[in-house]
């Protein structure tokens, strides 16, 4: 299932692709440059969409409930999963907690990688008056452990870029961004942790989702590929992600 959806906000017009839908979650693409909740930008967010959404989809008046369980950046675009109650909210966000939640990510990164698997773990250390982080030594005061493994399925040496698939143990706040420039593999296009590509959409993409749905029980997987188009286009060849 992959339904498209015009939304309209405020003389706005938003294409809103799900993914999943059934009474308990909805499992959608969220676009590049679209927050995940309201921000101080006071631009338009995916919670706004989704609510929106189901008021017009199941004709519901008054306030729609939705649970947020995560958050992608708001360059990055990709999948997410939302909650349509509050026992969904609950359930969902515990398996975040206890790591039952799996996220893995499509990048395009600066550079050849000396391996081709490896995992890369670190302690970091966010600035709330910059809104960056940075690798810190372990020990250090607020440090927070972040561990990822890596997967380089494809190096180009004409554009000197390599794809990779990240698989994310721990969320930690521009995790994947940091630790791979501070290995000198700045994600393409990533102006703010020093990334080749200026002007460029960042390349990074919450590509799959791997849940326990919150009443069945079930494990479900959920993909989303980016459009293979500008700096994306390297995945052309690619038969599998």
């Amino acid at each position: 299932m992959q339904d498209e959806y015009k939304i309209k906000i405020s003389d706005e017009e938003i294409t809103l692709k799900i993914i999943y839908e059934d009474n308990h979650i909805i499992v959608a693409q969220k676009p590049v440059n679209i927050p995940s909740q309201g921000d101080k930008t006071g631009d338009i967010d995916m919670l706004t969409i989704i609510k929106q959404y189901i008021k017009e989809k199941y004709n519901k008046p008054g306030n729609v409930y939705l649970g947020l369980i995560h958050r992608l950046d708001r360059p990055v675009g990709g999948v997410m999963v939302f909650a349509k109650t509050s026992k969904a909210a609950s359930r969902l966000s515990e398996q975040v907690r206890e790591k039952i939640f799996k996220k893995k990510y499509l990048v395009i990164a600066n550079g050849k990688f000396n391996n081709n698997n490896g995992t890369l773990e670190d302690y970091m250390l966010k600035n709330e008056k910059t809104n960056m982080s940075k690798i810190v030594k372990e020990g250090t005061n607020n440090a927070k452990y972040a561990q990822l493994d890596y997967e380089v399925l494809k190096y180009d040496p004409e554009l000197n870029l390599s794809v990779l698939k990240i698989n994310l143990h721990t969320g930690r706040h521009h995790q994947i961004r940091v630790q791979l420039s501070s290995r000198e593999h700045s994600i393409y296009g990533d102006q703010k942790y020093g990334g080749r590509g200026h002007g460029k959409q960042i390349c990074l993409w919450a590509y799959e989702l791997t849940i326990q749905h919150p009443i069945t029980k079930e494990q479900m997987t959920f993909t989303s590929i980016p459009e293979k188009k500008g700096s994306w286009k390297i995945l052309e060849d690619l038969k599998e992600l």
